[in-house]
């Protein structure tokens, strides 16, 4: 499914969701005001829907650090180039609910009755449910309406200079501007104590850190964006979860392993070798690529495969071993690739510690 659903078929949904579900900007402030009368924590974690384990487990995470956790599903047009999907990005907002419901009935402190169920998305809010979802419509976003053409563009929008250009950033021109741009406006609107980002889009997550530095944020501050492990496919696959996922042919699944295999043997000669040098550990990842765009016969493609400080986003290119990374800081090695036509990335720590807790000769 992949269209977007009607006001009425949006209406019908709610009404038989034990999730409440907010559309309106109004709703959402209504609910965290009575959140902060109440002295309850919010944890908020955004997507574009299609919800698979990887979202699921950032909604547990926040439930269990916070009393409350509001989730927003929102395909966001200006981070999608006019060549992008834009138009097909998987959507099937009645599987998600259905997902949140059945996540929320295992949850231990998530029992509550049909009695909050609501015969209209325009119903009063209340905060007697651990989670609720926020589903805006682009208008409710984008006042100004908006436009995948950036030149066409009105409104405010957001820009991290000198870290939305490297990487994923010089692959998909204005994406970062794009992300930037929504996550404010779901920051602004929600006021989150805790934000939750899974490590799969890492560049993201540490660019919006940057963000949230520079510009005071204190709902979430930069320090509440956490970070989250990525959820994988069961062994020997080990595929990064992603909705685009859905795209891929069995073929296609069989071929898509080989990015994280790459950073894997990228990571092992980092390891062993304490004077590899950022070209040789990318050699070493690359290496495992290139056979892999051989044996399928062009089915896979290496866009990029890259090292960069986590902090300052430089890309390292030098010969100097790498070490653990400049005064202990670490790297982040990051990929992309095609498979068929369906993008995939992934990434792997080199000394990073971003959560506190471990450092990576500890991740397998």
């Amino acid at each position: 499914m992949s269209q977007s659903l009607s006001a009425s078929s949006l209406r019908a949904l709610a009404s038989n969701s034990s999730v409440p579900v907010l559309t309106s900007v109004k709703q959402v402030r209504q609910w965290r005001k009575a959140a902060r009368d109440a002295g309850k924590s919010v944890g908020f974690v955004p997507t574009m829907g299609s919800l698979h384990q990887g979202h699921l487990d950032l909604v547990s995470r926040s439930l269990e650090k916070s009393p409350l956790t509001i989730l927003s599903i929102f395909v966001n047009p200006s981070q999608f180039s006019p060549t992008e999907d834009l138009a097909t990005y998987p959507r099937d907002l009645p599987k998600d609910l259905s997902s949140l419901t059945t996540l929320l009935e295992s949850h231990a402190s998530s029992a509550f009755s049909s009695a909050h169920k609501s015969d209209s998305v325009d119903a009063p809010v209340n905060i007697d449910s651990p989670l609720v979802v926020f589903v805006p419509d682009v208008k409710e976003m984008y006042p100004n309406g908006i436009t995948t053409e950036v030149s066409e563009q009105k409104g405010a929008f957001v820009e991290v200079k000198g870290y939305g250009d490297i990487l994923e950033g010089a692959a998909r021109p204005n994406f970062f501007r794009g992300v930037a741009t929504v996550v404010t406006k779901l920051f602004n609107i929600v006021q989150p104590d805790y934000a939750h980002f899974g490590q799969k889009d890492i560049q993201q997550a540490l660019l919006l850190r940057t963000m949230l530095k520079d510009l005071h944020f204190s709902a979430p501050s930069s320090s509440n964006l956490l970070i989250h492990p990525t959820t994988r496919s069961p062994p020997p696959a080990n595929l990064a979860l992603s909705s685009r996922n859905a795209y891929l042919s069995e073929r296609e699944l069989l071929a898509a392993p080989a990015l994280q295999q790459a950073l894997t043997a990228g990571h092992a000669h980092w390891l062993n070798d304490p004077m590899a040098t950022a070209q040789d550990v990318r050699r070493a990842a690359a290496g495992v690529i290139y056979r892999a765009e051989m044996m399928s016969r062009g089915l896979v493609e290496m866009e990029y495969i890259g090292i960069f400080r986590p902090g300052s986003f430089e890309v390292v290119r030098g010969d100097e071993p790498l070490g653990t990374g400049k005064d202990g800081e670490g790297w982040v090695m990051a990929g992309a690739i095609k498979v068929g036509k369906t993008r995939l990335l992934d990434n792997i720590l080199l000394g990073v510690d971003l959560a506190g807790e471990k450092k990576i000769e500890e991740v397998e």
